[in-house]
């Protein structure tokens, strides 16, 4: 696991990639790839149906083109293949495991946590040294027809209660991003509107753009580089 640094939580502001489900390794590189090139500030390993070996695979190779661009890399709901890759992070969904459990395997990982739109949940992660919070589905989501719609007020209650980043999940488009970035969001998650779209890059700059536009509320009291 890559060490966690104190400019970590700095960095945990823009567009987060979340990657899709493609089994075509060379593909899913590219795609990557383009999001990085276009803006993407995170990527996050998400595969629910592939195999354990190809899984394996395709962390492995977006692992190591995040660090060749200085992205950090987390895994979705899988804290061994996050070790295994050398991950810096690894996100928890519901019922992905207990996050303290998560902290106390992986003390310097980047732990991410999704709530939804439960305030005892985003309660819970802090306690459980998470972070930042994912909260969603914001918008109806492509990825998830099903999941509940939390709305933008929730993005604004997390913050209220949580002194760490918040980022915005489900539904998000360029037409939108906007209102999320306004409402709190310090991140976007994006599956869909992003890897989707014809030209992923541009699409990457689009979804990037709220965040040129606001004053970046970390700015002041970054620690200077070492």
């Amino acid at each position: 696991m890559t060490p966690k640094t104190a400019i970590d939580r700095f960095r945990l502001r823009g567009l987060y990639a979340v990657t899709p489900e493609v089994e075509n390794l060379a593909q899913l590189v590219r795609l990557v790839r383009a999001a990085i090139e276009g803006g993407a500030r995170l990527v996050q390993y998400r595969a629910k149906r592939l195999d354990a070996g190809r899984r394996l695979r395709q962390a492995e190779a977006i692992a190591s083109l995040c660090r060749d661009h200085g992205v950090p890399f987390l895994v979705n709901d899988d804290i061994d293949l996050a070790i295994c890759v050398s991950a810096q992070g690894v996100h928890l969904g519901r019922d992905d495991g207990d996050p303290r459990d998560a902290r106390s395997r992986l003390p310097e990982a980047i732990l991410g946590v999704s709530c939804y739109d439960e305030p005892a949940r985003v309660l819970a992660a802090v306690q459980s040294g998470a972070d930042y919070v994912g909260i969603g589905s914001v918008y109806a989501s492509g990825t998830k027809p099903d999941a509940a719609r939390s709305g933008l007020a929730a993005i604004a209650e997390a913050k209220r209660l949580a002194a760490i980043p918040v980022a915005a999940i489900g539904g998000i488009t360029p037409a939108n991003a906007a209102d999320a970035v306004a409402a709190g969001a310090d991140m976007l998650a994006v599956i869909s509107s992003l890897f989707a779209a014809p030209d992923v890059a541009a699409a990457a700059r689009a979804l990037s753009r709220p965040f040129a536009m606001e004053p970046d509320p970390h700015a002041r009291t970054q620690p200077a580089a070492f």
